[in-house]
């Protein structure tokens, strides 16, 4: 699934731009494959010796055809983790349609359960999911906190992402109010998240119960009455 491939919903802050975006279906296809190598070394090693040339090895490529696409490490995670987002709005939205119609209660289970879901499978997202999930910044990421957009660090970027995607869900007169209750309820469950995941590669159950738990009262107290 291409990283490009947003519906409306999920519109919203993008990736720094990569060095040269693919057009051809053949770069395209080379894109997705450096991606997936990325993906696939970090469960290996980590990010912190994740290197382009191992990745570009993996991947098949000349380590020149990186470079055509990415400027460096710090360009390939941002580009990981954008691609992670997008598939997680992606398949955040399906659940959001099958289970119509949700209140904020209902949304912030299926998005706690599908972030869950992709720790669990997706290769490279236990390592990096929408920025680094390890304390340490490896060498050659000069910013971390802005892999997915340059503007603004990457829990906001989520927050206005899920904010678009739930629409008149999430309406209220102050958005920029809304955006920042919803970054608040994001680095909440971000930190029980990691707490749930650190001990236990399918995450504590008991942990995600508590993430969903507290997120909702969070955001009960927060959201205006409906």
């Amino acid at each position: 699934m291409s990283s490009d491939i947003r519906s409306p919903r999920t519109a919203g802050p993008t990736t720094p731009p990569a060095r040269r975006r693919p057009v051809q279906q053949r770069s395209q296809v080379r894109y997705g494959r450096i991606l997936d190598a990325c993906a696939g070394l970090l469960d290996e090693v980590g990010a912190t010796a994740l290197t382009t040339k191992e990745v570009a090895h993996r991947a098949e490529v000349p380590i020149g055809t990186l470079y055509q696409f990415f400027a460096g490490k710090e360009d390939l995670l941002a580009a990981l983790a954008g691609r992670n987002l997008d598939r997680y709005l992606q398949r955040l939205d399906a659940r959001l349609a099958a289970a119509a119609p949700v209140d904020p209660a209902a949304f912030t289970d299926l998005a706690v359960e599908e972030f869950v879901a992709m720790k669990r499978t997706v290769p490279g997202f236990g390592q990096l999911d929408f920025g680094l999930a390890g304390p340490l910044v490896p060498a050659g990421v000069r910013d971390d906190r802005h892999l997915l957009d340059a503007g603004v660090d990457n829990n906001t970027a989520v927050a206005l992402r899920l904010q678009a995607l739930g629409g008149d869900l999430f309406r209220t007169g102050d958005p920029d109010g809304l955006t920042l209750t919803l970054r608040v309820a994001l680095e909440a469950a971000d930190a029980v998240l990691k707490l749930a995941f650190r001990g236990d590669p399918n995450g504590d159950p008991t942990l995600i119960a508590e993430c969903k738990r507290l997120v909702r009262g969070y955001l009960a107290q927060q959201l205006p009455a409906r």
